[in-house]
């Protein structure tokens, strides 16, 4: 954090005009031009994400974390989760006090130490609760790492970018889990076995080492400019009471934020049965692996359809809303009556840890990798939607770092919950039907919030939290000033 005040970061002139936070300011020229510019800052966020969770998705969509008993990686997850789920929702608060880049930095911590778990106890087998402590640390940095990952990658577009701002990132991180994916593919091709060696581990440390330093390099964003000329605002309120307060203003000002809880819910839900309930139990560590790749892969594309949807000149940003939540809706019934035709033929019972499990030279393969691919589409057009909606409702930077912890902290409580089911042995079937009905009651809910709350443009006049910061920094600063006169 710098010395300098609120209002100086935000003024053109030596005035600060509250009523007319729509100012044009330069953007710099050159290779300074270039490192300031939205897109660069937004690549190297989709590299630290890239290396960091995308790492950590390509271990957890072998499902078990690529261990033969699956139970250990269930309860970390749960442990993550719940973690999670706490910190999340206060994220926002810790990143509007010590800004986006801080919170990025130190949010990417947790998942070395999560992998470097696994490794750990694939050498020793009673490591248990080693990976068990690193999932609850995680879920503590998580939490930090993704709020200020949403606040940046929502503030930076124009609000006609924001859809193709989130499928750059969404397809840069995937590609993480992609690579993390072919490392595994590559380490286990000739392995039958179900579970994968310590190359794996070690391969997957090391990128996501190299994604710890990665936000050290990032530009300040209170630095950056919009390609637009509008600059990012990235108020912080002066106290931390002040902070705490901007939760409750956020839902008192914009209770429609509450309809779209029950899709955050359903946002992580749904992988406890992708990855350990069909990936794990049908598969072996090859055909996990491919699976895992396809899956991933996948996810780039969904995210590119779907944002041609939502960020198209052609329509109203109404008609785009209720027309990527029609997609949403169908793919939903599409993937999950093709999975209900798989799993109604096994049961947790019925497929021991160490059964022959099917691989990617198996003639009934090629119609189950589908739909893990088709699973991956699902999930990328889900994720996209769901920042595209909470983009939607504010530009104020600080808003939205409060709107993604709360997305963060709900869809974490409901992971938490499956993923400990998981860990007791309930029934596949069950999880698997729970998932169905939740993703269905997610996009119920977020129908009359498109209806009564999206509008076709969002006035940052409008940003009851962009406004009692920019009062309270003036209040501050004028107060300094006072100081400063007297004391002297």
């Amino acid at each position: 954090m710098h010395g300098t005040s609120l209002a100086n970061d935000l003024r053109p002139s030596s005035s600060m005009d509250l009523d007319s936070p729509e100012k044009r300011f330069e953007r710099p020229r050159g290779l300074k031009g270039i490192y300031y510019h939205p897109i660069t800052q937004l690549v190297m966020l989709g590299f630290v994400c890239f290396l960091c969770p995308g790492m950590f998705n390509a271990l957890t969509g072998l499902g078990g974390g690529g261990q033969v008993n699956a139970t250990t990686s269930a309860n970390s997850t749960c442990a993550l989760y719940a973690a999670y789920a706490f910190f999340a929702f206060f994220s926002g608060t810790v990143n509007n006090m010590i800004g986006a880049k801080w919170t990025l930095f130190l949010g990417s911590f947790g998942y070395a130490l999560y992998v470097g778990s696994y490794l750990a106890i694939n050498i020793h087998p009673n490591a248990g609760g080693f990976v068990i402590g690193a999932g609850s640390i995680l879920g503590i940095t998580a939490a930090f790492l993704w709020t200020a990952q949403g606040s940046l990658m929502l503030s930076y577009p124009t609000e006609a970018q924001k859809g193709l701002f989130i499928s750059i990132f969404w397809a840069i991180f995937n590609l993480g889990a992609v690579v993390g994916s072919t490392v595994s593919f590559g380490q286990n091709f000739h392995s039958t076995d179900n579970s994968v060696g310590n190359g794996t581990y070690i391969g997957i440390l090391i990128l996501t080492l190299i994604g710890v330093t990665i936000p050290l390099l990032m530009a300040d964003p209170n630095k950056m400019i919009r390609t637009d000329g509008t600059k990012v605002v990235t108020p912080r309120s002066p106290s931390w009471k002040s902070e705490f307060y901007n939760l409750w203003v956020a839902v008192i000002t914009d209770p429609m934020i509450l309809l779209l809880f029950p899709m955050f819910f359903a946002s992580n839900y749904f992988y406890t049965w992708q990855f350990n309930d069909y990936n794990s139990a049908l598969f072996n560590i090859r055909a996990r692996s491919l699976n895992n790749f396809m899956y991933w892969l996948s996810q780039i594309i969904g995210s590119w359809m779907i944002s041609l949807v939502l960020d198209s000149a052609r329509f109203r940003r109404r008609t785009r809303a209720f027309a990527g939540w029609v997609i949403l809706f169908v793919m939903a019934f599409i993937v999950h009556i093709w999975a209900y035709e798989y799993q109604k033929t096994y049961t947790r019972q019925s497929i021991p840890p160490d059964a022959q499990k099917m691989d990617i030279y198996d003639p009934a393969y090629p119609a189950h990798v589908w739909l893990m691919i088709f699973y991956g589409l699902l999930d990328a057009m889900w994720q996209t939607m769901v920042f595209w909606l909470i983009g939607s409702m504010s530009n104020d930077t600080n808003k939205l770092a409060i709107y993604a912890g709360f997305y963060h902290s709900i869809q974490s409580a409901g992971a938490a919950g499956v993923w400990r089911m998981d860990a007791i042995g309930l029934p596949y079937l069950n999880i698997f039907l729970s998932t169905w009905c939740l993703v269905v009651a997610g996009l119920l809910f977020a129908f009359p919030m498109i209806y009564m709350r999206v509008r076709d443009t969002t006035v940052l006049n409008d940003e009851a939290i962009l406004k009692q910061a920019l009062e309270d920094a003036r209040i501050q600063e004028i107060s300094e000033k006072n100081a400063e006169e007297y004391g002297a």
